[in-house]
């Protein structure tokens, strides 16, 4: 089965290309309509006539077309279709009562379609464009599958819904009022208090809802969704902004609305979250804007394992060139040379917050991973040492330091090329294509405005710009945030090369474990009471520094023994226990 689709936004015809599709086209040049223009003055590609020779995938000057062969028994599978030569979904997600289901895929692989779908926000056209399909034949679809019960079920209106959205800081720009006025008009069953105070979010309800941190604005959208009166329930990355007791403690809030009569569904990238969450997995797999697939049902940590192998063996499908592996490091070696930088004792007053620094230093080409709870200061820190705050310590005056933020603002109407131009020397050089452009995904992006971009375009961006320019540490605040696994991983590799050939160094503050336990090679360990006082040990090793955060956290977690992926152990059971009797924390 072939499909061919056009990404609209990046195509530039007519304006900038007099449709070079169609000029190189052999059955065009034959004289048939292979690739014909449609009503909106866009190319339009006829997935029967085309010959998939791949001509005008090269030719295409904004690389915008995909044309790909998919194995044939998806033709019968195909789910809906925004439009000819538009994003296809084949398979639907399964919602299961009585379970919480991960869903794991890369980002535009068509899960907010399949949520819609779902929810009854999108009727399912079966792949049929522009047709309008009789309930009986969706029905029939799903025939003899365990969807069939639950579309079943919709359309005979049984099915309450709620949704938590992925970007949650587009909620202050829809509603102005306070939290507790937000919240109220979806307490259905009068438990505003109740869940408030289960998501500590209970002090801040009559604050203005424009005036809450990611992280409480996080909480409040994951307290709206509990407080709807439904019976399914989805959840999308709830754990941004969130750091990791915070993350664990949502998760088991969410999972205690599991029982026979709901489905909770949770859709996240943070994988010690989804594994400790969920009772199955399902994948979504495909081409990123292009199609999507769901894969059946699958248990837990055969799921999650399956999705970092890349390879579906009850499909016999590959959907990633390689696996994704997890390794146990060695002892930290010892850095020798002048350090790039040294820091004394010092303290930082703001308002009501105090933060205590014990003396450090940071040697050339270490990466240091910053791990405690929110609220301890860490933010802070980076910010004295970016010279944002000043602390009597003039850290930044001595080195070049390069900042990326926790929260991205983008304030200006330049392209992300222009940005990136204006930073750095290098920039239209081969090198800067390799080490920026390919491994952030930026192609697609360069020729767009910085504030028209997604939260996780805007996140890649504000990463590569950030190692763009010349400096001697990068300072990089919450990274992985609205990334998914697959480019979490792509840009913890391109920091580490970028870091090892400029011989600089980096300090990564993130709530993803895995995240630093992949690119970090110290820590700096954040302690104290949470937006009152806070302590920062280190940097030391990342056993010593793991096994110190998790201790006060009361977790312990190991790894797997396929994918050497960290996971936390459940508590009280026999690893739990003989880890903490031993004092290992961190991956016995």
């Amino acid at each position: 089965m072939r499909i061919a689709v056009i990404k609209k936004l990046k195509c530039i015809a007519p304006e900038n290309c007099n449709y070079l599709c169609r000029e190189v086209c052999p059955v065009n040049r034959k004289g048939v309509d292979c690739i014909s223009i449609g009503s909106d003055k866009k190319p339009v590609i006829d997935e029967k006539l085309c010959i998939s020779c791949g001509i005008c995938i090269h030719k295409c000057p904004s690389q915008c077309i995909h044309i790909l062969n998919l194995p044939e028994e998806l033709k019968t599978q195909a789910l809906h279709r925004y439009s000819e030569n538009g994003f296809k979904l084949f398979r639907t997600i399964i919602p299961l009562f009585g379970k919480a289901v991960g869903i794991l895929g890369q980002n535009g692989i068509g899960k907010t379609t399949g949520i819609s779908i779902l929810a009854g926000m999108i009727k399912p056209n079966l792949g049929k464009v522009g047709e309008d399909i009789p309930q009986k034949e969706i029905l029939n679809f799903f025939k003899g599958t365990e969807a069939h019960a639950y579309f079943k079920q919709v359309l005979d209106q049984k099915i309450k819904f709620s949704y938590k959205p992925q970007y949650v800081d587009a909620i202050p720009k829809k509603f102005d009022g306070s939290v507790r006025e937000l919240l109220s008009k979806v307490d259905d069953n009068k438990r505003l208090e109740e869940v408030a105070k289960l998501l500590e979010v209970d002090n801040i309800l009559d604050r203005n809802i424009k005036d809450v941190s990611g992280g409480e604005l996080q909480r409040i959208a994951i307290a709206a969704t509990i407080l709807k009166d439904a019976n399914v329930f989805f959840f999308d990355e709830p754990s941004s902004y969130l750091d990791i007791r915070q993350r664990l403690k949502v998760a088991e809030i969410i999972y205690s609305l599991v029982n026979d009569k709901t489905s909770v569904n949770v859709v996240e990238h943070d994988l010690i979250v989804l594994d400790y969450i969920s009772d199955v997995i399902q994948i979504m797999y495909g081409v990123p804007g292009v199609y999507g697939v769901v894969s059946h049902p699958m248990a837990v940590r055969n799921g999650i394992n399956t999705y970092l192998d890349g390879f579906l063996r009850d499909e016999n499908v590959r959907f990633r060139d390689s696996a994704i592996r997890y390794e146990i490091k060695p002892a930290n070696k010892e850095f020798e040379g002048i350090p790039i930088i040294t820091w004394p004792n010092f303290e930082v007053n703001l308002d009501d917050f105090k933060l205590k620094v014990k003396e450090g230093q940071i040697y050339a080409n270490e990466i240091i991973g910053c791990v405690g709870e929110n609220g301890t200061g860490k933010t802070t820190f980076a910010r004295v040492l970016a010279g944002e705050i000043r602390s009597g310590v003039d850290l930044k005056d001595k080195v070049r330091i390069s900042y990326k933020p926790q929260y991205i603002k983008p304030e200006t109407s330049m392209t992300v090329a222009q940005i990136l131009e204006s930073v750095s020397k290098e920039f239209g050089e081969d090198t800067f294509r390799m080490q920026i452009i390919r491994p952030f995904e930026l192609d697609s992006i360069l020729n767009r405005r910085i504030d028209e971009l997604s939260g996780g375009e805007l996140q890649r961006a504000a990463i590569a710009i950030c190692l763009a320019r010349e400096a001697d540490i990068y300072l990089l605040d919450e990274p992985s945030a609205y990334l998914d696994v697959e480019q979490r991983l792509n840009i913890s590799k391109a920091i580490r090369e970028h870091i090892k050939k400029k011989g600089a160094s980096a300090i990564i503050i993130d709530h993803d474990i895995l995240f630093l336990d992949y690119l970090s090679e110290k820590m700096l360990v954040f302690e104290g009471k949470p937006s009152v006082e806070g302590r920062v040990i280190g940097p030391v090793s990342m056993e010593e520094g793991m096994n110190i955060f998790l201790k006060n956290l009361g977790i312990t977690m190991r790894r797997d023994g396929e994918t050497k992926r960290p996971r936390i152990n459940k508590e009280g059971s026999v690893m739990d226990r003989e880890q903490k009797s031993s004092g290992k924390y961190y991956y016995s």
